[in-house]
């Protein structure tokens, strides 16, 4: 019997099983072995195993540490790609918009985007009617939502803040915002449901060879310092920003290297930058920029600089804030921005493909894929937006090789109809009211404030319920919990969500719940702050802490709240 045909057991994603898994990974010869816990890497997982295929995936920080958590949080077409003549790239892209929606809508909305048309801009009103009707027919724009032209005076109405003595009108059409650390969260959880394995914190020492051929790599879990060998019929390296490190360890990083650049998003308030739409503006020197209301803040980006720095800890400098702040100020006068203005911020590191005589924005986004003499297999470059395509051509090509090698045959792609993790409504016009509105009642039978049913109930899509019989069990059983003081200080919003991450998501450290799960480290610092040492009692608690790993947790937290509140004037 193949290993495609046995029955493969659901696996278990609390931050307790973390055993079980290096147990389960190095038990067995897999299929395929992962390298990298991104977008990339997630999508791999969940293709891998839902073609048969026994298949597991590490990633030496968190799910999403790196370039998954820290892109503008759009799931869009890249309009800006026609002008580079990218065409395939925006017709492959934008047709995944309406797939990734579909299958996650609980992290991913639609939402109507202003294109400014001002003078000496990147589109006038014929390049911007004539690539968004190109965009609409590339992109397969559902009827409702396809591009309409707005004249001066209906672009000022939609968005009051717009410089007026330069605009003559405006481009108006969709594109879908979404939370990127959970987009990739949640194409992992249904992965591991399905059984495929995965762990975070777990780091590859080394590669292993036999005869030449890579089969596999030795590991150490960070977490226990525990250190395993997983072998594998493939190895798979989606590491983003650090596939070229990979490469030299495979002693195959030869003719194309990875180009890496930087991009930074400063976060304000709704009552400083009162956004209505989301805006993709011209700034004074050729570039375009992303304005986009979300959850009472306005954020906006992003920068595009060539990077040479840390790629664990890529830092926001104060010319990469200048100059977003200026962005600002030049397509929206009124607002008057400063730096005492910016709540927060992030930066992430893209991982491109080089192309000699090319500045950071003109790059192309496109992925490629190299296989060594050894059989590494790596995905480099690529978009968010792309990730299910970038997923099915590493996995058939995988499946091609496993194919000639073994017989096995593992079959095409099924991704594009599988719905993900807390995306199981039966469509997205089944969520807002036929499921959520139900959850918000439960929310509130459950003492919760409407404010905070809503956000859980939107943030875990249809698997708000599990977090709702937390809740009553801490009702039943808090007066007999030996964790019941650290339990009592927090309340029932942040109880439910970090005791769900850590049965559910893998939740290790305070970190991963306050940047990743929640995205409040970006979005609500003050959040952070005032929860931030009720959460790390708890774990403290739950995990028995030693006061050592405590403090240790609570520096890497303060650490990550300086990197994302105070800027630094270099790298």
């Amino acid at each position: 019997m193949n290993n495609h045909e046995r029955p493969v057991p659901a696996g278990n994603f609390s931050a307790d099983s973390r055993h079980e898994t290096i147990s389960r990974m190095e038990s067995e010869t897999l299929d395929v072995l992962v390298i990298g816990g991104g977008i990339t890497g997630a999508g791999i997982l969940l293709d891998g195993v839902t073609r048969g295929m026994a298949i597991g995936l590490v990633e030496m920080q968190d799910f999403a540490a790196g370039t998954s958590s820290r892109s503008t949080k759009l799931v869009h077409g890249g309009l800006r790609y026609l002008k580079q003549f990218e065409v395939a790239l925006v017709a492959e892209v934008g047709r995944e918009r309406a797939i990734v929606y579909e299958n996650a809508p609980h992290v991913t909305t639609p939402l109507w985007m202003l294109l400014p048309i001002v003078e000496n801009g990147t589109y006038g009103k014929f390049l911007s009617r004539l690539g968004l009707y190109v965009y609409d027919r590339l992109a397969r724009v559902k009827h409702d939502e396809r591009r309409q032209i707005l004249t001066k005076e209906q672009a000022l109405d939609k968005e009051p803040l717009l410089r007026q003595d330069i605009l003559k009108g405006a481009g108006y059409y969709v594109e879908y915002r979404t939370d990127d650390a959970r987009l990739t969260l949640e194409i992992v959880k249904e992965a591991v449901e399905r059984g495929a394995l995965a762990i975070n914190y777990t780091k590859v020492e080394r590669l292993l060879y036999e005869n030449g051929k890579i089969v596999g790599a030795q590991l150490v879990e960070l977490i226990s310092g525990q250190r395993f060998s997983v072998h594998a019929k493939k190895v798979i390296n989606a590491t983003g920003p650090w596939v070229d490190e990979l490469r030299s360890e495979d002693g195959s990083k030869t003719g194309k290297t990875v180009h890496l650049t930087k991009g930074v998003h400063i976060v304000i308030s709704q009552s400083r930058f009162p956004l209505h739409n989301p805006v993709y503006f011209d700034v004074p020197d050729g570039r375009m920029v992303f304005a986009i209301p979300r959850d009472g803040k306005t954020y906006v980006g992003t920068t595009d600089t060539d990077y040479t720095g840390d790629v664990k800890t890529p830092r926001t400098t104060a010319a990469d804030r200048d100059y977003l702040i200026d962005a600002v100020n030049y397509m929206f006068p009124s607002i008057r921005l400063t730096a005492v203005d910016v709540e927060s911020f992030w930066a992430g590191v893209r991982p491109l493909i080089q192309e000699e005589g090319k500045g950071p924005s003109e790059i192309s986004r496109r992925d490629e894929v190299f296989v060594s003499p050894s059989g590494l297999i790596t995905i480099a470059g690529g978009k968010l937006t792309g990730y299910r395509k970038m997923a099915e051509k590493v996995v058939s090509l995988a499946a091609k090789e496993l194919f000639e090698e073994t017989g096995d045959n593992f079959g095409p792609c099924q991704t594009e109809h599988i719905a993900l993790s807390g995306g199981k409504f039966g469509g997205s016009d089944k969520m807002e009211h036929h499921y959520l509105s139900a959850q918000i009642r439960e929310g509130l039978e459950l003492g919760l404030t409407r404010a905070s049913a809503e956000k859980l109930a939107r943030r875990y899509g249809t698997n708000i319920p599990m977090l709702w019989d937390i809740l009553r069990k801490a009702e039943n059983d808090s007066s007999i919990s030996a964790n019941a003081e650290a339990q009592s200080e927090l309340d029932k919003e942040v109880y439910a969500s970090l005791v769900y991450g850590i049965k559910h998501e893998m939740v290790v450290t305070p970190s991963d719940f306050f940047i990743r799960r929640t995205g409040a480290m970006f979005f609500d610092v003050n959040w952070v702050r005032l929860w931030k040492e009720p959460v790390i009692a708890y774990m403290a608690a739950v995990n028995d802490w030693t006061d050592e790993v405590t403090e240790r947790h609570r520096k890497q937290l303060d650490q990550q709240l300086a990197e994302a509140t105070e800027v630094v004037l270099r790298e």
